[in-house]
């Protein structure tokens, strides 16, 4: 987000392809657990959420459509803490993962299909799921 509001979308666009693991990756060591970002429509296919985390972005989904806030899932197990969250849309999203020509520009869009040509990260709304972290601790 500070990337969009200091240099602009498409910069952005190229900073989350060269840096998002590696920020996430320092993030994971600097907390001592595992962080992901996952979702069911992925952008990189590193992203994709498992069958587990698909089940807790449509309870996700669900709260949204409920009109019911969402409160973090936590799974305990004698090993770790597990903890997901849901990740959702704003009009500032929607740059990059909104509907084609009316919420993403065209050389967005460009350059969305040149670093992402299997994006399937678009056409959301404000106020939905784009994915959840996905948090591991180790106990």
């Amino acid at each position: 987000m500070a990337k969009i509001q200091k240099s602009g979308t498409i910069a952005a666009l190229k900073f989350c392809n060269e840096k998002a693991f590696s920020l996430t990756d320092s993030m994971s060591v600097f907390h001592k657990a595992a962080i992901k970002r996952v979702t069911d429509k992925p952008r990189n296919s590193r992203n994709i959420a498992n069958s587990k985390e698909k089940g807790y972005i449509e309870i996700f989904k669900e709260n949204i459509e409920s009109n019911k806030e969402s409160e973090p899932i936590i799974v305990e197990s004698a090993e770790n803490i597990k903890f997901y969250y849901p990740i959702k849309t704003n009009s500032m999203c929607l740059q990059c993962h909104g509907k084609p020509t009316s919420d993403i520009k065209a050389s967005t869009l460009a350059e969305i299909n040149e670093l992402y040509p299997k994006d399937l990260a678009i056409g959301y709304s404000e106020n939905q799921i784009r994915g959840i972290w996905s948090i591991t601790f180790n106990k």
